[in-house]
Parts: structure tokens; sequence; C-alpha cells
């Protein structure tokens, strides 16, 4: 199902879609880390951007 970009509320700004490259570099941006360590993160995580941030945080101290 494609990203409905006329929804800009809810569930969509929680979740990572590694599927759609401006969420990808969005949320790299976001947490300051590598597109790459975003999709390895996603993938130990889950897509909740949430735990991803949790992660990542764990990850740098």
């Amino acid at each position: 199902m494609a990203d409905d970009k006329s929804k800009s509320g809810g569930q969509d700004r929680k979740r990572i879609n590694l599927n759609e490259d401006y969420e990808v570099r969005d949320w790299a941006a976001k947490f300051g880390v590598s597109q790459e360590d975003l999709r390895k993160a996603v993938a130990q995580v889950g897509d909740r951007a949430e735990d991803v941030e949790r992660h990542l945080k764990g990850a740098k101290a």
C-alpha cells in the first residue's frame, strides 16, 4: 500500500517505512545516524520510531 502523504497524523508518524527513500533520509537525519545504521536498527528492533531511537541512543552510550 502506498504512503498517503495527504494524511499527516496518527500511526504513520510513529513508524519508519524503509521503502520510502525520503523517510529513511529524514529519520536518519533526525537520529543523527547513517541511513545504513538506521536500516540495521529497524532490522533489530522493528519499525516503531520510539524503539529505534531508544536502540540508537543505547548504541551511542
